[in-house]
């Protein structure tokens, strides 16, 4: 068999992309009016790194063009979601950060979608779920290479 129809390939990434739209549709429904994936998972990396990136830096990180970024970011901005401050030294250059306001919505975010995966963790199992992490990983990791 050729590796064009290989049912255990094809089979993976059916349930990949069709697990990926249902967690998008349940973290959709759970986001505060007007803010799209793409905005939560900005505010979402940027708590969590802590600190200042720049648009070029968060478009690598996403995967995304400058210009998709920045669509997001002035969005964000507008929403007072974050600050875009200039760069001292390079004025070529901006900042971005999460404010305080961005971080009160991403944690109303989780805080609404968050119960509803962990109720399907603790159903599936978490031994079953922490054996597929690694693969997920792998997947991912190959996935970002190529």
């Amino acid at each position: 068999m050729s590796d064009n129809t290989d049912p255990l390939a094809a089979a993976l990434f059916a349930e990949v992309f069709m697990a990926d739209q249902l967690a998008r549709n349940v973290v959709s429904r759970a986001l505060p009016k007007g803010m799209e994936i793409s905005h939560f998972s900005v505010l979402n990396h940027l708590a969590h790194i802590g600190e200042e990136r720049t648009p070029a830096q968060l478009a690598a990180t996403f995967h995304v063009t400058r210009g998709a970024m920045t669509n997001t970011l002035s969005k964000l901005e507008w929403a007072g979601y974050v600050h875009i401050r200039p760069d001292w030294d390079d004025a070529r250059r901006k900042w971005v950060a999460i404010s305080p306001a961005g971080r009160s919505a991403r944690d109303a975010a989780l805080s609404a979608f968050m119960p509803i995966i962990a109720d399907i963790v603790r159903d599936i199992g978490a031994e079953k779920v922490r054996a597929a992490l690694p693969v997920l990983r792998e997947l991912r990791a190959r996935l970002e290479d190529s």
